[in-house]
C-alpha cells in the first residue's frame, strides 16, 4: 500500500501540535511558578536583607527581572549605568 504525501504531513503536523501544546503548557506552568512562588519570596528576601545577586543566582533571573519587581514594590534600586561607563 502506498502512503499518500499527504498522510505523512498530517502525522508530522499532529506530531509538531502534541509537541507545541506540551511546550505551552510548560511556558504557562513556569510562568505561574514565577510569579506565584519566585516573585514574592524573592522580594521576601530582599526585604531581609539578602544579597541581590545571590537572590538572582537563586531564582535564576535577570538583573532586570529582579529590580523591575523591587522597583514596582517601591524597594530602593540604584540607577541603571550609562553604557560604556567604568568605574575607576
Amino acid at each position: 500500500m502506498t502512503e499518500i504525501p499527504e498522510e505523512g504531513q498530517a502525522a508530522a503536523l499532529r506530531a509538531v501540535a502534541e509537541a507545541g501544546k506540551r511546550r505551552a503548557d510548560l511556558l504557562e506552568q513556569a510562568e505561574k511558578i514565577l510569579t506565584e512562588e519566585i516573585k514574592p519570596r524573592a522580594i521576601e528576601a530582599a526585604r531581609a536583607g539578602a544579597g541581590r545577586n545571590r537572590i538572582r543566582e537563586l531564582a535564576r533571573v535577570g538583573p532586570q527581572v529582579l529590580y523591575r519587581w523591587l522597583e514596582d514594590e517601591g524597594l530602593p534600586v540604584r540607577e541603571k549605568r550609562p553604557k560604556g561607563s567604568t568605574t575607576e
